[in-house]
């Protein structure tokens, strides 16, 4: 028997040395309830989780983006809504001054009250954007065509959404309506034939299929990014839950892991006395 050395109580302190490094670490699961808190946990799954948060978080900005883009082609949209109503009104007033019945004070009148709303229609188009971004022409004040417009919808940088370019809602840019603008000027200050009046209903016919064609691609790439937000959203949804898997903790799993290492730890703590308790015997031989 040797006192200088006691073999069991060291044997029983390394145990229970480990035993309690294991329950700080189910006790570090249960509080954070994450599964891996360090790389020491799972470092392969740290990694593979790492890259499916990357990847889902790339996801919802991407959805942010996505959002963004159909309120702005809704702005479009119900802008040249708001368009193709004046050229109703427009055509409509041309239909009257062309009709007999109208005295020449009141198509001099309907003139100006076309000339108004096509001014109002001009409004429209340098007033309509997105964050300072026009929508319906060049610019503000630029009357051209519109730029093109890429929505970044992906986590790639292939991952595009295009809204063409080519808007030019205003009369410079839609079919015939800076002849009507030149002529219903002028009529205003001498006078608006019957004749004239007949002259440019196809010239609002032309525009209102212009404006027309250029909602049918807003409103189809509406749809395409409605269709890859609702693809996104699932995608998103699935990669979050794949995440989960490896690196949340299992409660009930955890839960019972802690109460199986406490049990060992306060059985360390016993025998670790009752190791020391061995080596008093030594003192019954020196009696």
């Amino acid at each position: 028997m040797r006192i200088n050395t006691n073999a069991a109580s060291l044997n029983a302190q390394e145990s229970a040395t480990n035993t309690n490094n294991n329950l700080r670490s189910s006790l570090e699961k249960l509080s954070s309830g994450l599964r891996i808190n360090k790389a020491s946990d799972d470092a392969s799954g740290l990694a593979i989780a790492d890259k499916l948060r990357t990847q889902a978080s790339s996801i919802g900005q991407s959805i942010s983006n996505g959002n963004s883009a159909t309120a702005l082609t809704q702005i479009a949209d119900k802008a040249m809504a708001e368009q193709s109503n004046i050229l109703d009104i427009v055509k409509q007033k041309l239909i009257q001054a062309a009709t007999a019945t109208t005295s020449q004070e009141g198509r001099t009148a309907i003139a100006k009250d076309i000339s108004k709303l096509l001014t109002q229609l001009d409004n429209i188009a340098s007033q309509t954007n997105y964050n300072g971004i026009s929508l319906l022409q060049a610019s503000a004040a630029g009357k051209g065509t519109s730029s093109k417009l890429d929505f970044q919808m992906g986590e790639s940088s292939g991952n595009l959404i295009s809204l063409g370019s080519g808007i030019q809602a205003n009369t410079s840019g839609l079919d015939g309506m800076f002849t009507l603008v030149s002529k219903t000027s002028a009529a205003a200050a001498s006078g608006f034939a019957a004749e004239s009046a007949r002259a440019i209903m196809k010239n609002v016919d032309s525009a209102l299929n212009q404006l027309n064609g250029w909602r049918s691609d807003v409103g189809s790439t509406q749809n395409q990014l409605e269709s890859a937000l609702r693809n996104m959203m699932t995608q998103q949804t699935n990669i979050k839950a794949a995440e989960s898997v490896i690196r949340d903790v299992d409660y009930a799993s955890e839960s019972a892991n802690f109460n199986k290492q406490n049990i060992i730890a306060q059985a360390g703590t016993y025998a670790m006395s009752q190791a020391n308790a061995v080596q008093q015997n030594v003192l019954k031989l020196l009696q």
